[in-house]
Parts: C-alpha cells; structure tokens; sequence
C-alpha cells in the first residue's frame, strides 16, 4: 500500500503507476485477488463503467470534508485517474 502523504505526489505524476496500482485508505481492495471494478469493467458495457466511475467521483467530490477519517477526496481523484485511462488519456 502507498502511505496518504506520497499518494498525492502520485496524482501528480502517477510516476508510471496506474490508477490499479493505487489505493486510497487501506488495502482492503488491494488485497483481493482481483479488483471489484476489474470485475464491473469486465460486466459493464464501457457506458455503464464509465457511469460507475462517474457516480462515484461525483459522491466523493460531494461528500469531502464531511466524514471524519475518510480521504473522499483522494478517492475522487483515484476514481478521475481511472476514467482517465479507460477513456484512454
């Protein structure tokens, strides 16, 4: 897992890493065999995902700051890297 601190150094350059490569918060997804948006991309028409990773950047965004402990808005930008590179920029 990449600490909080270097996270944002990451978003910055990503230096390489994808945004499969990161975790926001713990390691909880990234201790699965496979990703649960791994399975959604494989399941979902490209709309649909892209609609997911939209959703969820949208709730992140809105919900920043107002829960105590939670990075929502290190998750947003995570959930931006991702539409990023499915939508292939």
């Amino acid at each position: 897992m990449i600490s909080n601190d270097r996270q944002g150094d990451l978003f910055a350059g990503l230096n390489g890493l994808t945004a499969d490569d990161l975790q926001v918060s713990g390691t909880h997804y990234k201790d699965m065999p496979v990703q649960p948006w791994a399975v959604m991309e494989l399941v979902l028409t490209s709309e649909e995902f892209e609609g997911f990773l939209k959703g969820n950047i949208i709730k992140y965004t809105m919900r920043a700051g107002r829960k105590d402990g939670s990075d929502d808005a290190g998750k947003a930008k995570h959930y931006m890297q991702k539409l990023k590179e499915v939508r292939g920029y």
